[in-house]
């Protein structure tokens, strides 16, 4: 399989999940500005929507849109905590969680990363981004470990990865300390540090 990523985007969600199923995968990285690859290839040759995550599977089929590709990824792995049984109330949480992180929350940062946004726009977007990570403040204030409870899930990669572009735009995570303490789990998780060390947002460990 190959992963087409940018560093830090919402791809590294799915990035995420391949090292938490050992999944054999190669990189390429995506240039978001010009839609090359770092081989020169044309992206929307790939992608015709030209914005990544995209994975090609071993036949040569692309699959887009990260709550899917997680999805995937838990469903042909042999780690079944990632993602609850089909049919199970479990897994339409799981299903409420993914879409909510990418209506919600991956939606709201959008105009902060667009450089033709208005100020009005950003300051609205902050607004709704404080309103979103409120939400997950309190669905982590019963002491759960994970965005579903004790287990780790895919739903975890997706918000770790969203969340943390609260540093890139400067938005911090404020008095939430629930949803800190969480990012600081998430953040020492290995496959975590591995997909974020690939994309070069940490450097290696000593």
């Amino acid at each position: 399989m190959k992963l087409y990523y940018i560093p830090g985007a919402c791809s590294l969600a799915s990035h995420i999940i391949l090292h938490e199923t050992g999944a054999s995968v190669d990189i390429e990285k995506v240039d978001g500005a010009t839609h090359k690859t770092e081989t020169g290839a044309d992206f929307y040759q790939v992608h015709r929507k030209g914005y990544v995550p995209a994975l090609q599977l071993d036949d040569g089929e692309v699959l887009t849109e990260g709550a899917a590709i997680l999805q995937y990824l838990a469903d042909t792995s042999t780690r079944t905590e990632l993602s609850p049984a089909q049919g199970s109330i479990e897994r339409a949480r799981l299903q409420s969680q993914l879409n909510f992180v990418s209506a919600e929350l991956h939606k709201a940062f959008s105009p902060l990363f667009k450089k033709d946004s208005t100020e009005d726009e950003k300051t609205a977007a902050r607004k709704k981004v404080a309103l979103r990570l409120d939400d997950v403040e309190a669905v982590l204030s019963d002491g759960r470990a994970y965005f579903l409870g004790k287990d780790f899930s895919i739903a975890d990669a997706y918000l770790f990865t969203v969340t943390n572009w609260t540093n890139p735009t400067g938005l911090g995570l404020g008095e939430r300390q629930n949803l800190a303490a969480y990012m600081g789990r998430m953040a020492e998780r290995p496959s975590v540090q591995a997909a974020m060390q690939a994309e070069g947002l940490i450097g290696k460990a000593a």
